[in-house]
């Protein structure tokens, strides 16, 4: 038996390459202010690249988390972060390589004390330390996996298609990364190991919807060789739209159940992959083809322009 529900199957027809200029120039503008916006306010690292100790503790009340920063003011980590991990009994303390007190060998012993003056039993469930040699390097290394998984990318888009798609892809995924991260240090997301896990999730189906289009171009491409190419590329994207739609939203079902009960272990995660999955489909559409639109625009006149100046010297 059939379900009788399509609500995807007859979309209208839109004009997307009509208005081509117009989404290019509007994502070069949020792409700039997402880049101004990093600068300014920077990013929020955690020990995963800054370095640090991590204190996960459980108390045998539940206590706010003021109360706990009360506590700890009054034992000298006045510069800690703090935060719920799980249960309400369950916090996640995070001393920065900068605060004094963490160089000593027992400051995780130190914030117990701290703790049970004021608030009573208190139990050690974790403690982590990276150094700030190690987290310097985690950065570094977090920068090539992204440089180099867009290379990798531009080179299998080259291949697999012809340049122009290359180079529409990785603008496209340029696009969702920085805009990405521009959110981030808007709302000081912390920048740990696994939200680097998410931006590199990102990078790879951001690609997924772009490539089904520009696989679908060129098969409208060839099957209609006299139709001209904004034709082309809007019927393209018309005939994937269905597809998309249901792809992103089953995707986006399965991350806000993430984001709202898989706790805070994966919360940054699950947010930076909502996030990136709705720009990266945005950029799918209005951005890698326009770019494709462009490019061939441009590569055209090269061509013609050759010609003629070939032309003009084969008179001569």
């Amino acid at each position: 038996m059939r379900f009788p529900l399509r609500p995807f199957e007859h979309l209208p027809h839109f004009n997307f390459m009509g208005w081509r200029r117009f989404w290019v120039v509007f994502s070069v503008v949020l792409s700039l202010a997402a880049v101004g916006l990093v600068l300014v306010r920077g990013l929020n690292f955690g020990i995963d690249f800054s370095g640090g100790k991590l204190v996960q503790v459980q108390m045998a009340s539940a206590p706010s988390i003021g109360a706990v920063r009360e506590a700890l003011d009054a034992g000298g980590f006045a510069a800690a972060t703090i935060q719920n991990y799980g249960g309400p009994e369950d916090f996640l303390i995070r001393l920065g390589a900068n605060d004094p007190q963490v160089q000593t060998p027992m400051a995780e012993q130190r914030v117990k004390a701290a703790l049970e003056a004021t608030l009573g039993a208190t139990e050690l469930r974790r403690v982590e330390f990276v150094g700030p040699q190690v987290g310097g390097e985690l950065r570094v290394q977090g920068a090539l996996a992204m440089l180099f998984a867009t290379i990798g990318i531009l080179i299998y888009v080259w291949f697999r298609f012809e340049l122009r798609y290359g180079l529409g892809a990785v603008l496209a995924l340029i696009h969702d990364v920085v805009l990405t991260i521009g959110i981030m240090s808007l709302l000081q997301t912390e920048v740990t190991l696994t939200v680097l896990a998410a931006i590199l999730t990102l990078i790879g189906y951001s690609l997924n919807d772009t490539i089904v289009i520009f696989d679908r171009i060129r098969e409208n491409r060839q099957r209609y060789p006299n139709q001209k190419l904004t034709e082309v590329l809007n019927q393209s994207v018309n005939q994937t739209m269905s597809r998309t739609i249901m792809t992103v939203s089953t995707t986006l079902l399965v991350l806000f159940m993430l984001f709202m009960f898989g706790g805070e272990v994966i919360h940054d995660f699950a947010m930076v992959l909502i996030v990136g999955i709705l720009l990266g489909t945005y950029s799918s559409v209005f951005v890698a083809s326009p770019v494709l639109l462009l490019l061939e625009e441009w590569y055209q006149r090269m061509a013609r322009a050759r010609a003629a100046r070939e032309a003009t010297e084969g008179r001569a």
